[in-house]
């Protein structure tokens, strides 16, 4: 059985950004939602008792649909800090590497984040060999359920911003930046390595 996660800050501490009713609505409504349909489909799938990276890489169908969801949405909330890290390490090294900068892989990143039509997020992913690339998936997909290692997420479900910033996804895209715990993201980064 999957449980919600707890968000590793108080409700309003994302603020402004992310505000403390969309926090509640987005984590204690929708992703509540995505765990409670997991864990009904989940018997006689075969699946039970697997990670939850295992059922998105396998799964189908409504199956993959929620489990999808339910490792998005935790990978998005997980990422955030009240107090916005800068990056360093490996990530940093790879990101300047490829990109030259990391101005330019949040041009790119929030490009792409708005270009995405309809709902879905927008993912910094790492193949194998650790080179990252940015994706657009609409709906519940994601980097597992094509081979790659999550690492960075935005979520352009409407449900994410529009209580803060109505049909601003732009300015919601821009503005997660400020909050962004680099030193997560190395950490998914290092582990995919």
């Amino acid at each position: 059985m999957f449980t919600l996660i707890d968000l590793p800050y108080a409700p309003g501490a994302l603020e402004p950004v992310i505000s403390a009713q969309t926090l509640a609505f987005h984590h204690g409504k929708h992703l509540q939602a995505y765990v409670d349909n997991l864990n009904k489909l989940l018997p006689g799938s075969g699946l039970e008792g697997l990670p939850l990276e295992q059922i998105v890489a396998e799964a189908s169908g409504p199956l993959f649909n929620n489990a999808g969801q339910v490792l998005n949405h935790e990978m998005y909330f997980t990422q955030f800090s009240p107090k916005a890290t800068d990056s360093a390490g490996q990530i940093k090294a790879q990101i300047e590497k490829q990109w030259g900068s990391l101005d330019a892989l949040k041009a790119e990143f929030e490009s792409k984040g708005v270009s995405l039509f309809g709902s879905g997020w927008v993912w910094l992913q790492a193949n194998a060999q650790g080179e990252l690339s940015i994706a657009q998936y609409a709906n519940a997909d994601n980097p597992v359920a094509h081979g790659f290692k999550p690492l960075l997420t935005f979520d352009v479900w409407e449900h994410a911003y529009y209580l803060d910033y109505q049909n601003r996804r732009a300015a919601h895209l821009s503005a997660l930046w400020q909050i962004l715990n680099w030193e997560e993201i190395e950490r998914r980064y290092a582990k995919s390595r």
